[in-house]
C-alpha cells in the first residue's frame, strides 16, 4: 500500500499537467483570438514553452523542480480564470477548463506532491518530509512573493507584444530581478524538511535554524503528537496543524536564527541547550508510520 501511494503520489501531478492543453487549451485560444497577432503569438509560444519547461521540471523530480511547479501551476489557474472572463459567452468548456486548472493546482500544491518532490533530491537511504509553511506567511507574505513572481516575469514582454515599447521595457527590467528575488525567497519554503536518515533524525529548516539539528538514534527518547501543555522548544514558526514533538535523551545544542528587524544590525546568533523540539511535517501520520518502520520509536 505504501508503494501504491508513493507512485501514484510520484505521478499524479505529470499527468494531469500532460493533458492540461487539451483540457483548458481551447479556451485560452479563443480567449487570445480576438488580440493583436503580436500579442496572440508571443502568449502562445510563452504559454507552450512554460508548459514543456514544466512538464520536464515534473519528469526531474528535485526541491527546486518543486518550487517551479508550484508557482507556475497556479499560474495557469489565474490564466484560464481570465479565459473565462473574457469569453462574452461561457459555456462547459469553460467551466471543464477551470475545474482541470483547479484540479492541477491542488495536486501541485498537495503534501504528496511535495513529499515526492522532496524525495528526489534525497541521498541514499533517508526520507525526507517536507514541513508546513509558516503561519505567518500563509495569509499575504507568500501570495505576494507568487505575484510578484508571475507578473515580473510575464508583464513585461506581454506588454512588449503589444507595441508598447516603453512601459514593456521598463517592466522587464524591473520584473525580471523582482521575479528572481521572489522565487528565492518561494524556494526556502521547498528546503524545509524532517528528514530520517540511518543514523537518526535530521531537522533541515534554514528559516529557523543556522545548522541542522541531527538527533542519533541513540538520543532520541521519542516522537509524538506533542500534548497540549508540551515545553518543547517551538521550531514551527506556528505553522497550523499537529505539531510532532522529538524528545532527547540529553540537552542538545541548536542555532535558532535569530530574528531581524529593518533598520536594526543582525542580532548575534546564540546556541541554545535543548531536550525536545516541535516541528510540523505537513503529514504527521505518515511520518509517524516510517518512524515506526525504522524502529525509531516503538
Amino acid at each position: 500500500m505504501a508503494l501504491w501511494r508513493r507512485r501514484s503520489e510520484r505521478w499524479a501531478f505529470p499527468a494531469c499537467w500532460v493533458l492540461l492543453p487539451f483540457v483548458a487549451g481551447p479556451a485560452l485560444a479563443a480567449s487570445l483570438d480576438p488580440r493583436s497577432p503580436g500579442f496572440r503569438a508571443v502568449a502562445s509560444v510563452g504559454l507552450w514553452l512554460i508548459w514543456g519547461a514544466t512538464l520536464a521540471a515534473a519528469l526531474v523530480p528535485r526541491t527546486v523542480t518543486l518550487t517551479a511547479v508550484r508557482i507556475v501551476a497556479p499560474a495557469t489557474l489565474v490564466a484560464t480564470m481570465w479565459a473565462a472572463a473574457a469569453n462574452p459567452d461561457p459555456g462547459v468548456a469553460d467551466g471543464v477548463a477551470l475545474a482541470f486548472a483547479s484540479l492541477v493546482t491542488a495536486m501541485s500544491l498537495s503534501p504528496g506532491t511535495g513529499d515526492a518532490f522532496a524525495n528526489g533530491s534525497s541521498y541514499g537511504h533517508e526520507r525526507r518530509f517536507p514541513l508546513r509553511a509558516p503561519g505567518a506567511l500563509l495569509l499575504g507574505p507568500i501570495e505576494l512573493a507568487w505575484m510578484v513572481a508571475v507578473a515580473g516575469a510575464v508583464t513585461g514582454p506581454l506588454l512588449l507584444a503589444s507595441q508598447q515599447w516603453v512601459a514593456g521595457t521598463l517592466l522587464t527590467l524591473v520584473g525580471w530581478p523582482a521575479t528572481f528575488l521572489a522565487v528565492r525567497v518561494l524556494h526556502a519554503l521547498s528546503r524545509r524538511w524532517l528528514v530520517f536518515t540511518p543514523a537518526g533524525v535530521v531537522v533541515h529548516d534554514p528559516l529557523v535554524v543556522v545548522e541542522a539539528i541531527l538527533v542519533l538514534r541513540r538520543h532520541l527518547a521519542s516522537l509524538r503528537p506533542a500534548p497540549v501543555d508540551t515545553t518543547a522548544r517551538d521550531l514551527t514558526m506556528g505553522a497550523p496543524g499537529v505539531a510532532l514533538e522529538i524528545d532527547l535523551t540529553e540537552p542538545t545544542p541548536i542555532t535558532p536564527r535569530p530574528a531581524r528587524r529593518p533598520g536594526q544590525a543582525a542580532p548575534a546568533i546564540q546556541s541554545e541547550d535543548v531536550d525536545a523540539v516541535l516541528v510540523a511535517p505537513s503529514r504527521p501520520g505518515i511520518v509517524l508510520l516510517e518512524a515506526a518502520e525504522r524502529r525509531l520509536i516503538t
